[in-house]
């Protein structure tokens, strides 16, 4: 099983929380998720040009990366990314024009929940007036 991880409050792609935490995730259909685990995914698939070496960055099966790919293609019903046959240049994955889009849209929001909530998020915190102490 894949390990989850939440999100920083700061928008940190990598996920490592240094302050209070904010995960985000979106529902824009029935049966359609998009979260930290298949954002950060795509990022990494954009990067190393791999979904095997995206899964393994991430700790993760290439069979589990390849379903969290298949999700969001059925979800969104276009491809989020395009693969290339292996041959004497090799093979390669690299994202759609939407599966960019999933990436900048998700941070977007993300980014603007993040400024939402973190005030409210130090506020527990901190002590009240009512005497009820704050901290965790």
């Amino acid at each position: 099983m894949a390990r989850r991880r939440t999100a920083a409050i700061s928008g940190d792609p990598a996920g490592e929380q240094a302050g209070p935490g904010l995960s985000i995730r979106l529902d824009p259909a029935p049966g359609l998720r998009i979260g930290p685990g298949k954002v950060r995914l795509l990022e990494e698939i954009g990067r190393n040009g791999s979904i095997s070496a995206a899964g393994r960055a991430l700790g993760m099966s290439y069979r589990r990366a390849w379903e969290l790919v298949e999700d969001l293609n059925r979800g969104l019903g276009r491809p989020v990314v395009e693969t290339a046959a292996g041959g004497a240049g090799g093979g390669g994955t690299r994202l759609t024009r939407l599966g960019e889009r999933v990436i900048r849209e998700y941070r977007s929001i993300e980014a603007e929940a993040h400024a939402a909530a973190l005030p409210r998020l130090l506020a527990l915190l901190r002590p009240e007036e009512d005497g009820e102490p704050g901290g965790a």
